[in-house]
Parts: C-alpha cells; structure tokens; sequence
C-alpha cells in the first residue's frame, strides 16, 4: 500500500476560531467541507488534544476563516506552530474582527468566512469530527483559497538540506510544519508535538 497516495487529495486550508468566556483561540485545519445544502451543513475535524476543540465542544460554535493564496507563513506559524493553552495566539494581532457568534474572524490572508454551530459530535478516536449548521457567513476578497498543496509548494519556507546534524545523527523533518526529530530511527506513534501529525508525514532529510 502506498500511503503517498492520500496526498493526492485535494485540501482547502482553514483557521478554526473560537470563544469561551473572555478567551480567544484558533487553529490551523485543512478538514472543513459542506455536506449539506438545505439546511446548508459543514463538518469539521479537530484533533482531540487540541485547545480549540475543547473550546469548540464548550462553546457550540465556531468560525472557519478561509485561508487565500496571499496568506503569509506567519499566518501558519501563529495558529499552526504553538497551542493556545499556553499562548495567547491573538496577542498583538488586529487582522480579525468579532462574529455574531462571538468567535473571532480572520481578516489578512483569507479570502472568506462561515459561522456555525454544532448539531452532533463523532468521536473518530484521534480526532472529534463536528457536524454544524451555518449560522453566518461572507466572502472577503476574491483571492483564490490555498490548498495543502499550494502551501506546500509556495507558501512554506524551503529548509536547508542537510542529511546529519554536526554531532552526525539523522534528522527526520514534519512535512507539514518543518519541525525536525534528531534520531537514528523516528518511532512509529511518534506525533509531532508543533502541528500534532503522525510519523507517516515525516521524511529523512537528504543532501
């Protein structure tokens, strides 16, 4: 089986805000899709350790910001790299204003926005999968919207090359945030503790 093919599928790119109290949060996902049309329904997968779907099932609401292709890697690195359980992503952050559902819309390198709220919740083990009626929404520019693999080829940093650190051990680079695991060998469960994805989107770094 060749796991590479599921990168021939097609992802949009998201910042998945919401609200609880007086605290705002936000994460990056390239999992929101509409299923329905009448009434008009989007799904939203979130990992379950992370601080947004905790807020999310709190809460019952969310805003999905639509990443454009002019979104800047800064973009990912503050609702991508870091958790909101100990880091006010926001802080210093304008581009945004409230919506009606008091979750926080992403105004600078998007190109649209949905308001939803939550109908049902599936545990699909690593991930909560949140099926939500569209409350509010509206288009910002006419920009296209990213995909995974624009983000990729134009939007992400390229890393330098190199196969050993100076010591001589191996790095293994995230696909997804660049992080970088130093090892002979990357453990099978290994997640990456930046953008939480498996060992499966690690690669060997070569010269």
């Amino acid at each position: 089986m060749n796991k590479k093919a599921m990168y021939a599928l097609s992802y949009g790119l998201f910042v998945v805000t919401a609200r609880v109290g007086q605290k705002d949060n936000g994460c990056i996902t390239n999992t929101v899709a509409q299923v329905t049309t009448q009434p008009n329904r989007i799904t939203l997968a979130v990992n379950r350790t992370n601080y947004t779907c905790d807020m999310i099932r709190e809460s019952g609401c969310f805003t999905v910001s639509v990443i454009a292709e002019n979104a800047e890697f800064g973009l990912f690195k503050r609702f991508g790299f870091q958790s909101g359980r100990d880091t006010d992503k926001f802080a210093g952050y304008d581009a945004v204003r409230r919506a009606e559902n008091g979750a926080l819309i992403v105004t600078e390198g998007t190109n649209a926005w949905i308001s939803a709220k939550v109908e049902q919740e599936i545990d699909l083990g690593s991930h909560i999968l949140f099926v939500a009626e569209v409350t509010d929404m509206d288009t910002l520019t006419e920009t296209p919207s990213a995909t995974y693999t624009y983000y990729q080829n134009s939007i992400k940093p390229k890393p330098e090359k190199k196969e050993k650190t100076a010591e001589g051990k191996t790095v293994w680079r995230c696909k997804i945030c660049g992080y970088e695991y130093v090892g002979e060998e990357l453990p099978e469960d290994f997640i990456c503790p930046l953008c939480k994805h498996p060992a499966s989107d690690f690669e060997k770094v070569t010269a």
